[in-house]
């Protein structure tokens, strides 16, 4: 009886084979050769994906009927190590107004991060940790390097799904985003690679593995990728993040150039385009090279002097061109102004100062 169990259960001393069926042959499936680009694509995450980490914030809520303080979850973000001191690149806006930042590293580490500076402006915050063998920074690429098309990645947290990768091209560059706060985050990288909430602050990479820039924004009426992500372009990196270390802030180059908005505006409007000279700080640039300021005639209206309409060649309109002309530059480089006097025209090199 025992014999024609085994028999009809197909196992036991039979050797796990049924009689009476015919043997089919196992079928082995070899796995499909991985592409070059594939192979270079998982190198390239496997070797920046330690470098990122994700960002949970906090905020600090109070108890209105026990009066006891507790931190309450509030948003979460990316970010990716800048040095080997700790230091921690993320959004401007994946911190702003939060009491508490925990960095969660690949290996599963967490840290409470320390503010160390932000600039709203650029959309740029670093946070600093504190621990031993933390992962080795990225590379830095380079903004003018960028080329509409060139292949980039995206590492990031989204929807806090932590660490994953998705891949597009550079679809348009110097794009502008407004800030909410009535400026605009100038020469955004725009790409096709998905980028959703939770994306923000953490790589936008090259196909070798650089740094080009720094995920900030989506364009979607649903809050979802549609397409269209925006990236601060590694340039801006590279002037903002070593400032907010050293200083906490960040402050433009500067020629000593006294304005005033709402006059140039008015100016503007009237039909006059360009940057009225209303004066000059004392020991700067401006100062020395003698710029011809506006005054005020017996009437009470304002008499231009010289007027700046284009630096190193590119056109100035408005204050927002000039401010944001200086700002691609660093303290230290020279730059030409054309000015505009009446119907008088000419050219002046000026080095810029810190900020």
């Amino acid at each position: 009886m025992a014999a024609i169990a085994a028999v009809c259960l197909g196992v036991g001393a039979l050797g796990g084979y049924r009689l009476g069926a015919a043997q089919e042959p196992e079928v082995v499936v070899q796995p499909l050769p991985l592409t070059e680009e594939e192979r270079s694509t998982i190198a390239l995450f496997r070797a920046a994906r330690e470098t990122v980490v994700s960002i949970s914030t906090s905020d600090r809520v109070v108890d209105p009927w026990t009066r006891r303080t507790f931190d309450q979850p509030a948003g979460s973000g990316s970010g990716f190590v800048w040095d080997a001191r700790g230091h921690i690149v993320t959004n401007n806006h994946v911190i702003e107004g939060r009491s508490r930042a925990t960095v969660t590293l690949a290996d599963g580490r967490s840290f409470d991060a320390r503010l160390v500076g932000r600039d709203p402006a650029h959309d740029l915050a670093v946070l600093r940790i504190e621990g031993d063998a933390l992962p080795a920074p990225l590379p830095l690429g380079l903004s003018r390097d960028l080329e509409v098309g060139q292949d980039v990645l995206a590492i990031g947290n989204p929807f806090g799904l932590d660490w994953t990768l998705t891949t597009g091209i550079v679809s348009a560059l110097d794009r502008e985003l407004p800030t909410g706060r009535g400026g605009a985050v100038r020469g955004l990288i725009q790409t096709d690679a998905a980028i959703n909430p939770g994306n923000s602050g953490g790589p936008l990479l090259d196909s070798a593995g650089r740094l080009i820039g720094v995920n900030t924004a989506i364009f979607s009426p649903s809050g979802a990728s549609a397409g269209i992500g925006f990236a601060i372009p590694v340039g801006s990196v590279r002037r903002v993040v070593p400032q907010l270390i050293e200083t906490g802030r960040y402050a433009p180059p500067t020629l000593g150039i006294l304005v005033d908005a709402r006059i140039n505006a008015a100016v503007n409007r009237q039909g006059l385009p360009g940057v009225l000279v209303l004066g000059a700080e004392p020991g700067s640039p401006a100062a020395a090279a003698g710029l011809e300021t506006a005054r005020l005639d017996r009437s009470g209206r304002i008499v231009p002097g010289d007027i700046v309409t284009a630096v190193d060649d590119t056109p100035v309109e408005t204050l927002d061109d000039f401010l944001a002309a200086l700002d691609l530059r660093a303290p230290g480089e020279s730059v030409t102004l054309t000015l505009r006097n009446g119907r008088r025209e000419r050219t002046l090199e000026l080095e810029l100062a810190p900020g």
